[in-house]
Order: structure tokens, then C-alpha cells, then sequence
């Protein structure tokens, strides 16, 4: 089969123990340890500390040092040592007193140095007219979001040694490398010398690349670097560990009894899950994948004998059905009226410019004669300085927003006679207001946009109803082809 590519996510990676147990060692000896290559990502939390929490916006080291003034030159570095505080003690966690533990502290300790004295120096230059903090935040941002992944990486490279497993540390930051490659040479350099078949590579998350690699993939990086990992050395497999299955719906909502693991699905059942921020993997890392043909697997951590759900390209469902309900809360219904818009070109290309701006993420988007409305996964200081933007450049227009959930069913082959009724009779049923639905020709989604508070009887209810009663929703099967 040739080797496999294989990423180990943050919260799977903060347990360690089961990590070495049921996947990089479990009863592997000898040759059987090898033919693998593992992409590693921050310990749980970490990143959020280096940059700004994923979901709250509260701001780490990055946004504290992006937004400080004069009288606030202090509060990142204040972050800063915390952030220390805070790797040192998984560091006491993982190692004790071990000989390994100074190794882990030194290594860690020499990179936060680096990165204070790197920051300072920036603050005090860009204190001058002539030098614009702006033009640099970037480097910064990758520089601090590298740190994690470096620390993770070389943690359980140590941790492997010390097993007996020929590990070798893998570094794709380019910390002290000054060289400007592009993601695809840093990796083929960094594998050049690289036997797969008589070491276990364990790899950085983050990769530097001359082009930076955060500003087109945002805090998805590490499954592209993943992925091109899996491309560039021709991998049979690409693997995901996570510490859950890819199942039909989250089973806190709906109940551990009552979901079901996936199985098999597609890229394109992928994609729709990622745009709703439930990520098997990046849509920009999945099309690589895609191109390759390398199936993807996603498989429970702590359940390593289970094969998983595979992804491919070309999977169809025999039967067509619902495979996922998935959805997220916290979205951001903008909605722009304008009764001057009919017949009049410019206010989509307007808005979206807007939205791009300020890098806001769009969920999804629909339209009327006069109104249009942007779902909007943004935080609070995002849309506040979108919509005075828009109440500018449209002062005309009525401006207003609404915090919404949204909520789908999803895969690979939606074909079932009565399928909308069938959701929107269920959410009624449920006492379910449903704000505004979307469904596309290509009958892979149907989107309902429902009030926050509904998130989760609005899951509840189309899970049980298109994904338990499944039987009766079926039509006969047909050819995949």
C-alpha cells in the first residue's frame, strides 16, 4: 500500500497517552511502526492563546501586540509569559522529571525568547513615522501560530524516542531557515531525506512559505499543510484523528443511541460540512486530496479499531438519504433593503466588497427583489464596522442583523421524494420557526435558517425524523454511476 499521511488534532494531541496507545504504538513493532507519516497540531488551547480565541475573539498574544498603544505596550508581553507559563506545565506533564524535560523546556523557551526579542524590536522600530507595524502583522501572526506546532511536534518526537520508536522531528516553520520557498518546495526539501520506511516523521502543522500561509487559509492551515504533505509523497492514505467519529449528527444534541457513524461519504458532502465550520477537513485541503486521488479517512482516536468514514471523490450514496445534520450557531443574518434596488447592477458586488474588507466570512446568502441578506460568521467588532461601511456607502438603504442559527441536512445524494416537506413538517412539528430556507438544484443540502435558541430542537428534530425513520425516506437503489 506505500505509506500513509496522517494528521493528529489538538484536542487528540492533548491526550497524549491514548495518541501513543491506540494509534503511533498500540501493538506496532518492529517494521510496523514505520510507513507513516504524522502531521501534528497545537496542544488544545494553544493557539487560541498565541492568537485570539477561534470562537470569542478574546484576544491572545498576536491581537494583543496587533492593538497595542503607547499605555498598553505591556499587555502582550504579559500574554506572553502566560503563554510560557502554560507550555511549560504540559512540559511537566508529559515529561515529570524525566531526562527529556529540560530537552522539551530548552527548546520551547529558545523559541518564546526569540519571538519576545523579535516582537520588542518591531514595537520600538515601528515607534518611529517611517516604519508601519500594518506591513508586518502577518509575519507576526504566522511567526506566534508556528510556536504551537513546533512545541506539540517536538514534545512527542521526544516522547517517541524514549519508547524506542526512531522518531525524527520534522520542522517545516523555518525558524532559523531564510530561505523563501513555497509550501510545495518546503516540504519536498524537508522529506529529501526522509526513509519512511525506517522513521516515524513527525511533522509541524504550520509550514512557512514565502508567500505566507495564514492569510489564504486562515486557521486551517495545518490540514493543508496535511494534505500537501500526503500530494508531494505520494501517500496511499490520508488519515484524520479526531476524538470523535464522523457521525450523523452530534451526539450530545441528539443522543449517543441515536447517531450513527457516516461510513463513506464524498468530498462535496466534505465541503458543506466545512462551510458550516464542522470541518472533516479544509475545502482547499480536500481539493488536493481530490486532484490526487488520495482517499481521506476520519477516525476516532479512541476507538482505533474501527475503520472510520472514508471520503473520496466519487462516492454516491446507493441509496439516496440524509447522511449528517449539521449546523452552527452564533451566525449573523445582515440584511440590506433598498427599495431603489430593482433593476439597479452593484450593490452585490458592493457589499461583498465590504464583507472582503474586513474579512468577513460568508455562510450563505440570499436575495430578493429588494433585499439582500448575508448569513455571516463574524465576530461583534466585525459587523459593527461592516455595516457602518455599508451605512456609507448605502445611505439609503435599511441596515439591520439578527443572530440566527443555521441548520442542514446533508449528503451525498438528497433525491428523496418529499425531503423538504418531510424537514420542514418535522421543525414545525418541534415547534420550530423556520426564518428562511435555502435548497440548490445540486441536491446535496437543504439549509434552514431557524432563531439561536432553536439550534438544537431544530437538530433534534431532522435527525430523528430524515435520519432515524431513514427507512421510510428511501427510494430504490440505483447505480453510483
Amino acid at each position: 500500500m506505500g505509506h500513509t499521511v496522517e494528521k493528529i488534532g489538538g484536542t487528540s494531541i492533548s491526550n497524549t497517552d491514548a495518541v501513543l496507545a491506540n494509534i503511533l504504538i498500540a501493538d506496532r513493532k518492529g517494521d510496523d511502526l514505520y510507513n507513516r507519516i504524522f502531521v501534528v497540531s497545537a496542544y488544545a488551547g494553544i493557539t487560541n492563546h498565541l492568537l485570539e480565541h477561534k470562537k470569542t475573539g478574546e484576544p491572545g498574544v498576536y491581537a494583543l501586540f496587533a492593538s497595542a498603544s503607547a499605555l498598553e505596550a505591556s499587555a502582550w508581553l504579559d500574554s506572553l509569559a502566560k503563554l510560557q507559563a502554560e507550555m511549560l506545565r504540559i512540559n511537566a506533564d508529559r515529561f515529570g522529571d524525566g531526562p527529556d524535560r529540560r530537552t522539551a523546556d530548552e527548546f520551547i523557551l529558545a523559541r518564546i525568547e526569540d519571538a519576545r526579542s523579535a516582537l520588542t524590536d518591531l514595537q520600538r522600530l515601528c515607534a518611529h513615522g517611517h516604519f508601519r507595524l500594518d506591513t508586518q502583522l502577518g509575519v507576526v501572526r504566522e511567526m506566534l501560530a508556528s510556536m504551537g506546532e513546533a512545541h506539540s511536534a517536538h514534545n512527542l518526537t521526544l516522547e517517541l524516542k524514549a519508547r524506542g520508536v526512531n522518531a525524527r522531528f520534522v520542522d517545516l516553520t523555518a525558524w532559523e531557515d531564510k530561505r523563501a520557498l513555497s509550501l510545495d518546495e518546503r516540504i519536498a526539501d524537508a522529506f529529501a531525506g526522509v526513509d519512511v520506511t525506517s522513521e516515524l516523521p513527525i511533522v509541524t502543522g504550520f509550514a512557512q512559505r514565502k508567500d505566507g500561509l495564514m492569510k489564504e487559509f486562515g486557521r486551517g492551515y495545518s490540514e493543508v499543510v496535511f494534505s500537501r504533505i500526503g500530494v508531494i509523497t505520494g501517500a496511499s492514505e490520508a488519515i484524520i484523528h479526531k476524538e470523535f467519529h464522523l457521525s450523523s449528527a452530534d451526539p450530545k444534541l441528539v443522543g449517543e443511541n441515536a447517531v450513527r457513524k457516516i461510513g463513506r461519504t464524498n468530498y462535496d458532502v466534505a465541503d458543506q460540512l466545512a462551510n458550516l465550520g464542522m470541518e472533516a477537513i479544509h475545502p482547499r485541503a480536500a481539493r488536493g486530496l481530490r486532484h490526487a486521488n488520495i482517499p481521506l479517512i476520519v477516525k476516532n482516536t479512541f476507538e482505533p479499531e474501527d475503520r472510520g468514514t472514508s471520503i473520496c471523490g466519487d462516492f454516491v450514496s446507493e441509496t439516496p438519504r440524509v447522511e449528517i445534520i449539521a449546523g452552527m450557531k452564533g451566525v449573523t443574518a445582515l440584511e440590506l433593503l433598498e427599495q431603489d434596488m430593482v433593476g439597479v447592477k452593484g450593490y452585490d458586488a458592493g457589499i461583498l466588497e465590504v464583507l472582503t474588507r474586513h474579512k468577513v466570512r460568508i455562510v450563505s446568502k440570499a436575495s430578493n427583489a429588494n433585499t439582500i441578506t448575508h448569513h455571516l460568521d463574524a465576530n461583534p467588532k466585525q459587523v459593527k464596522r461592516v455595516i457602518a461601511e455599508l451605512e456609507e456607502r448605502f445611505p439609503n438603504a435599511a441596515i439591520s442583523t439578527q443572530k440566527v442559527a443555521i441548520v442542514a441536512a446533508i449528503g451525498s445524494d438528497l433525491n428523496v421524494p418529499g425531503l423538504t416537506s418531510r424537514a420542514t413538517v418535522a421543525l414545525g412539528e418541534a415547534g420550530v420557526e423556520v426564518l428562511g430556507m435555502q435548497q440548490l438544484s445540486r441536491r446535496v443540502d437543504i439549509q434552514f435558517t431557524v432563531a439561536e435558541d432553536d439550534y438544537a430542537a431544530a437538530v433534534t428534530a431532522l435527525h430523528r425524523r430524515l435520519v432515524e425513520e431513514e427507512a421510510s425516506l428511501a427510494r430504490p437503489m440505483r447505480s453510483a454511476a
